[in-house]
């Protein structure tokens, strides 16, 4: 199996290439990536070490593409990942639409030029955020959860947010990205006839992530909690009672190995693979356990909120479960930890990943 994986020097894409490496698969990955974000040149060495051929290439631009060799299947974990990407004076809305959209136009046309497939990563953003930032919710523990006899929206439960939940607008211009990435892709798939899978992924995380307060926010907190960095609860009465859940990586490899040896076989096009809400928590017992780990630190309150902010944005995988027999075996406390270990060999992980 050839498989082009773009984005591969970010934390998804390296981590995705190493483990599909180490399965039992015979594959061979060709990488991509155009090195934008701070720290993604550190894996570049690591991966050549591994036979991995890494090319200095951008999605963006069509020409780069063209020159690529054929290849059965295409890993898209190239995109600007932030829900603030196009509003925050950093990145421009045209910048965030050629990445995430436009982009996979040009991968889409090269997957019809080879007759590869394409296996989509995509997010929990897709979802509506007016219903979800009106979400009744209670605290329990320290944490946010969905009200016992609140009436939740159509697609919701407390399992979290399933696949037949509203993708109505608004839902952030980094949502909407991705969103009509998803509809273009599945277009693409049944106009040209290859196979699409547009996997929904919750909140990513484990060792090596570079951490911004915007995305990798796992790795922000620890990072800055062990380094004593200021850290805030932003929004939510700046208590921090907001939840996400938490996936690594690595549990996503069994179901792409799964989709790229099954090119039909009548199953759904669109699954959430999530930690979902045993592997959820709010930054408020983040930070407990952090304290627990490393020592007790501050953390501010500003209780103004921000746009697009949720209070409790868990994915359902009982979709991906009942249609892969899939459920992450990485489990909250075991990527914690790994973070952890990671920040402590990294004292300088925060400079290298803002820098």
């Amino acid at each position: 199996m050839k498989i082009l994986l773009t984005g591969i020097c970010g934390f998804v894409g390296s981590t995705l290439a190493r483990s599909l490496l180490e399965s039992a698969e015979k594959v061979q990955i060709i990488g991509l990536d155009n090195f934008i974000r701070p720290g993604s040149e550190l894996n570049r060495v690591a991966l050549a070490r591994l036979g991995v051929k890494v090319i200095h290439s951008d999605i963006r631009s069509a020409a780069d593409l063209d020159a690529l060799p054929a290849v059965d299947y295409v890993i898209d974990a190239a995109a600007n990942p932030s829900v603030l990407a196009g509003v925050d004076g950093q990145t421009s809305s045209r910048q965030l639409l050629e990445h995430n959209l436009w982009g996979t136009v040009n991968l889409l046309e090269y997957c019809k030029r080879h007759r590869a497939g394409l296996i989509l990563l995509s997010t929990s953003r897709v979802y509506s955020v007016p219903p979800l930032a009106a979400l009744p919710v209670e605290v329990y523990q320290g944490a946010f959860r969905p009200q016992e006899a609140a009436v939740l929206p159509e697609g919701l439960t407390r399992q979290g947010v399933s696949e037949a939940f509203s993708t109505a607008p608004p839902i952030s211009l980094y949502g909407a990205s991705k969103l009509a990435s998803e509809a273009v892709a599945l277009e693409y798939g049944e106009t040209f006839q290859f196979p699409v899978w547009v996997n929904r992924c919750g909140v990513l995380a484990g060792a090596g992530q570079f951490g911004r307060p915007d995305q990798g926010i796992f790795s922000f907190w620890i990072n800055s909690h062990l380094r004593r960095r200021p850290l805030k609860y932003i929004g939510f009465e700046g208590v921090g009672h907001q939840v996400r859940d938490c996936l690594h990586p690595r549990d996503l490899v069994p179901v792409l190995l799964m989709q790229m040896r099954q090119a039909g076989g009548g199953k759904p096009r669109i699954a959430n693979f999530s930690g979902g809400a045993a592997n959820s928590i709010s930054l408020a017992r983040l930070t407990d356990w952090c304290d627990a780990r490393f020592g007790p630190h501050a953390v501010a309150s500003d209780p103004k909120p921000r746009p697009f902010d949720i209070p409790w944005m868990v994915l359902d995988p009982t979709l991906a479960r009942r249609t892969w027999d899939w459920a992450p075996k990485i489990l909250l406390p075991q990527v914690l930890e790994e973070i952890a270990l990671h920040t402590e060999s990294n004292p300088h992980w925060l400079e290298i990943s803002s820098s």
